[in-house]
């Protein structure tokens, strides 16, 4: 049975890149190798897999991914309703919050492995993942959003839409950059400024979608990694002064931030009272919560947002499962669904999908064993395929806008081709 959760609950040649949207390999590849009897791995019983997560509930800046925990723990109590996984129940014992701190990042993946002794951890939703190389070495499945490098490489860690962090050898998703050129009507002669949070996060994201957006076609006339990672800016002037007059002393055409919701609210709100007419975006404000307040509603307006899954305006039957999912671990309130949410349920989701492949003997072994050579299709993220996911993005993506109130989806969800990281 799912027990209650104990706290209140942004990447050389690539591989196979012609085929980088729809390379979905057979999925009717048997497990392989099988693994120990049941038992005798690390949280799996003869009824049950023991399942946790790390979840940044609390920050210094007050923001929070708290729905994260919501939203993994609805798709396992439907994994449990419709009999579990190959027989087992999952045990989600919940999600350690790691207060956005790399200290308490670590602590948490200890405390679920050698005190919990969980199977596997999913979701893994934070901007620090210090716990990556213990749950590497530890052979402990785990999922989550693939935005850091950590999920990129390792053989047990897992982006629930692929790698979007990559190194050289990998591919980079060029949703964002694409999507944005479609909505300026071509990225030809258009300029784009980034700005990111001072932190190794935000470096690597400055990189990489400099990188993307140059390949675009536009031309990137700001990127810099300066806003403080550890407290939100009172006074935004000076960066706002630097990116209005990035373009040879002009405006660029579109400011994109690689930051949270709070350093957007201050960032987007200081360039509007700057006079800025440009497009704005980010990959962080999609949250239905966010229009309670008039004054953050106010903000936001016109931003589009950037989302690597279907918009929840989606008529897909599976996002209408995804609500009615969330709506019955909500107990049964009607609760604002927001991309948090999603992120654990596409983490629970792609771990449920591999353990079901693994087969009733489930170890670490049978369970690796399984995601060779896994793939399957029109999921709420689009096609997926593993061991491709640990080092390309699956290419799937699309943008919203807040507009009046409201959000609208601006450019469609579908494949984009993604580029060689170099």
């Amino acid at each position: 049975m799912l027990r209650p959760i104990r706290t209140l609950a942004a990447a050389a040649a690539a591989l196979a890149l012609v085929s980088a949207c729809n390379s979905a390999s057979d999925s009717t590849t048997g497990p392989g190798k099988p693994g120990a009897a049941a038992g005798n791995a690390r949280g799996v019983t003869a009824d049950s897999i023991k399942v946790g997560g790390i979840v940044s509930m609390t920050s210094a800046s007050g923001y929070s991914k708290k729905d994260t925990d919501l939203g993994a723990r609805a798709r396992y109590m439907r994994a449990n309703a419709e009999g579990g996984v190959n027989g087992r129940k999952i045990d989600y014992i919940g999600a350690e919050d790691d207060g956005q701190e790399p200290a308490k990042n670590l602590a948490a993946a200890r405390k679920l492995v050698q005190q919990d002794k969980v199977f596997a951890v999913s979701p893994m939703s934070s901007v620090t993942f210090s716990g990556a190389d213990f749950l590497e070495q530890e052979k402990v499945p785990t999922f989550g959003w693939g935005t850091l490098p950590s999920f990129c490489g390792p053989k047990h860690i897992y982006g629930f839409n692929g790698c979007l962090v990559p190194s050289p050898g990998g591919t980079l998703n060029q949703t964002w950059p694409e999507g944005m050129g479609q909505i300026l009507g071509g990225a030809q002669g258009k300029s784009v400024a980034i700005i990111a949070n001072d932190s190794d996060a935000g470096k690597f994201g400055i990189r990489t979608f400099q990188q993307g957006f140059t390949s675009a076609g536009f031309k990137v006339s700001y990127a810099k990694a300066s806003v403080p990672a550890t407290a939100v800016p009172s006074d935004w002037s000076a960066y706002v002064k630097e990116i209005l007059g990035s373009d040879d002393g002009k405006a660029p055409d579109a400011v994109v931030s690689v930051m949270q919701t709070p350093n957007n609210i201050g960032l987007f709100t200081a360039l509007k009272r700057g006079g800025y007419k440009g497009l704005l975006s980010d990959p962080t404000d999609y949250d239905p919560g966010l229009l309670a307040k008039d004054a953050t509603k106010q903000a936001l307006d016109g931003v589009h947002v950037l989302l690597q899954f279907q918009p929840f305006e989606s008529t897909d039957p599976k996002m209408a499962q995804l609500k009615a999912d969330i709506k019955a671990a909500a107990g049964g309130q009607d609760v604002p669904l927001s991309m948090h949410m999603l992120t654990g349920y596409m983490s629970a989701d792609l771990f449920v999908s591999l353990a079901q492949k693994a087969g009733r003997d489930l170890t670490v072994e049978s369970f690796q064993s399984a995601a060779q050579g896994f793939s399957d299709t029109g999921t709420l993220v689009g096609d997926r395929a593993e061991p491709k996911g640990q080092k390309e993005s699956f290419g799937w993506g699309a943008l919203v806008q807040l507009k009046n109130g409201a959000y609208e989806v601006s450019v469609p969800f579908k494949c984009y081709e993604p580029i060689p990281f170099k």
